[in-house]
């Protein structure tokens, strides 16, 4: 059971914090098919206390995608906390901490995964933003830096000990990145010694991997990442699988293009028509993957700056798309 502050969901799907990716109109649509829990990208606590006004737009979420996390990171306890409580004033759910980030300039600088070099430190950092806050405070961590120092077993502890209601653990070393299989194994041991709820991160790409890892570790929750990038029906299909043992969604070349659509059509109120737009040309090639001649249309539709132009332009292929596959019966 993920039971974290007014949150109480058995087995839990969470869409994971994703840099540049989950904004919240891309939590919006992952809400609206099934995620339980959404995140933030993860926020910079420097740039936070520093009033960058465009690291606090990162923070902006809203009523209709609760309920929602907000994650920062940072490696000097002065800037989380004060990161802390601006976050907390946007009213989240829960506020996360980034203790997983494997990218080097993260790490570099003490932030991240690079928090696991010292647990001991990361123990007193996460201490002062939880008795900073009033917001219950979870953690998304990996195994450890290396095969070689993998301290997961001792930092579950130290956080469960600070007050962390759950932690999140990525099951791959920093030194891994994305390569390489994630060792669900650690999450069974993790469970043995502490009691706060732990949650899966790591080779949960469909339906079928969320339902082994709940299967077969146990875990309070499985949080999806990459899995999820044109694909956000996995949280759906996901759920169907689990709750009456077959996936009945049909992913097709309609609710592709009409996800993309909705997609944009959430952006926009958001942010605007102009950038929406511009921001949403990073989804074209997930929603139309695998689909005819899709190259073609992603080209013309990066010329585009306005969302009349995006409808007919998908909605014209998607009409092509229906007709080819009439005449191909």
């Amino acid at each position: 059971m993920f039971s974290v502050g007014k949150i109480n969901i058995d087995k839990a799907i969470m869409l994971a914090p994703m840099e540049d990716i989950s904004d919240v109109s891309f939590r919006l649509v992952c809400r609206e098919l099934g995620a339980d829990v959404v995140y933030t990208e993860f926020v910079n606590s420097e740039g936070l206390v520093r009033k960058s006004e465009k690291t606090h737009k990162k923070l902006e979420i809203i009523d209709d995608e609760r309920p929602v996390g907000i994650q920062i990171y940072g490696s000097g306890i002065e800037s989380m906390v004060g990161a802390a409580q601006i976050a907390e004033r946007e009213n989240p759910d829960l506020l996360d901490i980034n203790a997983g980030c494997w990218v080097k300039n993260v790490v570099g600088h003490g932030a991240g995964a690079g928090l696991l070099k010292d647990p001991e430190f990361m123990q007193r950092l996460v201490k002062g933003v939880v008795d900073t806050v009033s917001l219950p405070v979870t953690v998304k961590t990996r195994l450890g830096i290396d095969s070689s120092s993998i301290k997961i077993l001792e930092v579950a502890k130290r956080m469960e000990d600070v007050g962390v209601k759950a932690l999140t653990v990525h099951c791959r070393t920093r030194v891994m990145g994305h390569k390489g299989d994630a060792d669900w194994s650690w999450i069974p041991k993790i469970k043995e010694v502490v009691k706060i709820p732990v949650v899966l991160n790591g080779n949960i790409m469909t339906a079928e991997d969320v339902k082994r890892a709940f299967d077969e570790t146990g875990a309070d929750g499985v949080m999806i990442a990459r899995g999820a990038i044109g694909n956000p029906w996995i949280f759906k299909e996901a759920k169907e699988l689990i709750n009456q043992g077959f996936i009945s969604t049909v992913i097709d070349e309609t609710l592709m293009i009409k996800t993309c659509l909705r997609h944009l059509y959430l952006a926009i109120n958001v942010k605007g028509e102009r950038r929406a737009i511009l921001e949403h040309r990073k989804f074209y090639t997930g929603y139309l993957k695998g689909l005819r001649n899709a190259s073609q249309i992603r080209k013309a539709l990066m010329e585009i700056t306005e969302y009349n132009g995006v409808e007919y332009i998908l909605l014209k292929y998607l009409d092509e798309l229906l007709n080819y596959n009439k005449l191909a019966v």
